[in-house]
Formats: C-alpha cells, structure tokens, sequence
C-alpha cells in the first residue's frame, strides 16, 4: 500500500482495504499514547469509503470535550505517537499529520481534533456513512473528484473547494432529515 502525498499535489489511488486496517494500526497506537476512548477515534475521509478512489491519505477524526482546552501534554501525545500540529486555521477543528519523514514533505495521516458529537463531528460521520450506504452518490462523488484531475494535480485547497458544494449538499440531507437513499 501506497500512503502520501506531496506538499499540494492531488492524486487518486484505487481504493483497497489496507486503508482500513491501517487506520486501526494507528488508531491502535493512539489510544496507546493518548486517554482517548475508541469511539473517539472514527475512519474518516474518503479512505473510508467503499470502493472510493482516493488521496492516499488516511483521515482520523478524533473527538474532545472542547476544543478550547487542548493542552499541551495532549498534543505531546499525538507528538509521541508521530503526529505534528499543522498551521492549519479552520474553524472549530484542530489539523495534525503524520509525514513519510522529517523533512515534512509528504504527509501520509491526517488527525482532525473536533469537538465530540457536535455539529462538525456529526457532519463528518453523516456524510462518510452516508456514501457509504448509497451508491450514486458515491459515484457523483467520484465524477466530482475526476473532474478536479481532468484539470490540475495541484492545488489540495482548490481540490477541497471544488467538492464543497456536493459535501455541503450530502450534510444538509442530515440537516433537514433527508436521508433517503435515492
């Protein structure tokens, strides 16, 4: 299995179950490292999505009382466990990765530090489970993201943004109670 991804570049592998069982290694060694229960500790992403191609990059998220009171011996855990705080500014989570090596220029893991079963935590897992039990929108998913490729394999920033109206449009189906598998 193949995990990274330079510093901006975007590129999509064939999904494969090593992506799962990968995050269990991980999510293994942070409740190691870390006080956290393992249902703070969710597959996240499009890793974690049937039969998705995807960035190979595994996407964890982790879930805390609040966000405002992360200390520092928490971080120095995720630290212990490989993972460095990004500067990353989104509002109400908190970015951590893990990198192929220390000269930082390929990251292979991504943690997500939110706040447990509140609005983002909730969204996150809607729309994963949510593509995961329908298979068109899996597919509008993906023609979304080959769609990104036909015209750059840079840009991870432009790359999010370019899928943000139709994961905004999968969240708000949790919003307003819509969750018929069309």
């Amino acid at each position: 299995m193949l995990l990274g991804l330079k510093n901006d570049e975007v590129r999509l592998e064939s999904h494969t179950p090593e992506w799962n069982e990968e995050f269990c290694t991980v999510k293994k060694e942070l409740m190691k490292c870390t006080s956290l229960g393992d249902y703070r500790i969710l597959h996240i992403g499009s890793t974690a999505i049937i039969g998705m191609p995807a960035k190979p990059i595994i996407d964890i998220l982790v879930g805390v009382d609040d966000l405002q009171k992360i200390d520092k011996p928490l971080l120095k855990d995720f630290f212990m466990a490989g993972f460095l705080r990004l500067k990353v500014e989104r509002p109400g989570e908190i970015v951590l990765a893990k990198f192929t090596d220390d000269t930082y220029n390929e990251k292979t893991h991504f943690i997500h530090i939110v706040e447990y079963q509140k609005e983002l935590w909730n969204n996150l897992i809607f729309f994963r489970d949510y593509l995961n039990s329908n298979e068109d929108a899996r597919k509008q998913y993906l023609e979304i993201k080959l769609e990104y490729l036909k015209r750059s394999s840079t840009g991870v920033n432009e790359y999010t943004d370019f899928k943000e109206e139709f994961v905004k449009e999968i969240v708000s189906k949790r919003n307003d109670g819509s969750t018929s598998r069309e």
